[in-house]
């Protein structure tokens, strides 16, 4: 499939730098302690805060790009040999490397601001997808273990530039099961056979490190909360059949602390490590949704699971997917 006329690159994204790669996984190595994938991404984002990062509109002026990554790399290098006894990178090669690249993505740099505003004002769908996931919002997340944007639907307005009131619906799309990768609070995870059971048929492993995935119950409260800086209307289940090989599952319906019930989501990371979760356990199916492609077709346990998450959530759930293939998802 030709991209030509179907990619369009935003002017204003900001590059990750083989300099931000190396400071990542260097910091982790010393530190390591949020988990980070290793992408540069972190490094990519203090860049931006502090003004100097590079962004995708800086490749077509060669000079300007010469100097900025010059004027980066000055900085980049020291810190990289006094901190992390790091070799320095080549300033030319990277300058090199880099000014070449203009001509191969000119004609996918885009303002796509106004690619997508005018989109809506002639009344087209737009569809955005998001990544992670709400408890990873440098904001509103499990902080200090976060990434390092806004990946709550809130960040589609800021990342794309599009007016709040354009957004109608927001879908949230949740695992049967829960997961966490890297460090940080997980009140719900299984440390056992079933943990490592969830994560073997759902091959719960990094797409970016390979690390294994936390893999524990479903855990309401955390979803209450997301659904709500969300503002999710409507929810996609997925790889409920990871939960096929189980004899009994288990929801976790509410946090106590301290022998009390908590009423909201808690604001800090330390807090959340040392909640007691409450569960509801439902009778597992134990069978395949091999070519389950009906609600109704669903076992009988298996929709007792799901329209108790509806029930608990009171969200709508309207897709559930059955298998990794893209076709085994169908409308509930």
């Amino acid at each position: 499939i030709s991209i030509e006329g179907r990619l369009h690159i935003s002017h204003k994204a900001h590059l990750i730098m083989p300099y931000h790669k190396m400071m990542d996984a260097a910091r982790e190595k010393q530190a390591g302690s949020i988990g980070t994938t290793g992408r540069g991404i972190g490094p990519a984002y203090n860049d931006k805060a502090l003004r100097i990062g590079i962004r995708i509109v800086d490749l077509l002026d060669r000079e300007a790009l010469g100097e900025k990554i010059r004027t980066n790399l000055a900085e980049k290098n020291q810190i990289l040999r006094a901190l992390y006894d790091v070799e320095p990178l080549d300033v030319d090669a990277m300058i090199d490397e880099y000014v070449a690249f203009d001509t191969q993505i000119d004609p996918y740099i885009t303002d796509t601001t106004t690619l997508l505003n005018n989109a809506l004002k002639d009344g087209k769908h737009v569809l955005a997808e998001g990544a992670q996931g709400a408890l990873l919002d440098l904001d509103h997340g499990t902080y200090p273990f976060v990434t390092s944007s806004n990946p709550t639907s809130g960040g589609a307005c800021t990342g794309l530039g599009i007016p709040p009131t354009s957004i109608t619906s927001v879908m949230g799309v949740v695992k049967a099961y829960s997961t966490r990768v890297g460090n940080g609070p997980f009140p719900t995870e299984l440390e056992d056979a079933t943990g490592d059971l969830l994560r073997a048929e759902g091959h719960e492993f990094g797409a970016t490190t390979g690390r294994s995935r936390r893999c524990g119950w479903l855990d309401v409260p955390a979803l209450r909360y997301s659904i709500m800086v969300n503002g999710i209307s409507e929810i996609a289940l997925t790889k409920l059949d990871v939960l096929g090989a189980l004899d009994e599952l288990k929801i976790c319906t509410d946090y106590s602390l301290d022998g009390k019930t908590l009423k909201s989501f808690p604001a800090d990371a330390q807090t959340l490590s040392r909640v007691t979760c409450e569960y509801v356990t439902l009778q597992g199916w134990r069978s395949s949704l091999d070519g389950v492609m009906t609600f109704a077709d669903l076992p009988q346990a298996a929709q007792e699971y799901v329209h108790t998450i509806e029930q608990l959530l009171q969200t709508r759930i309207v897709w559930v997917s059955t298998s990794p293939k893209r076709e085994d998802t169908f409308k509930k």
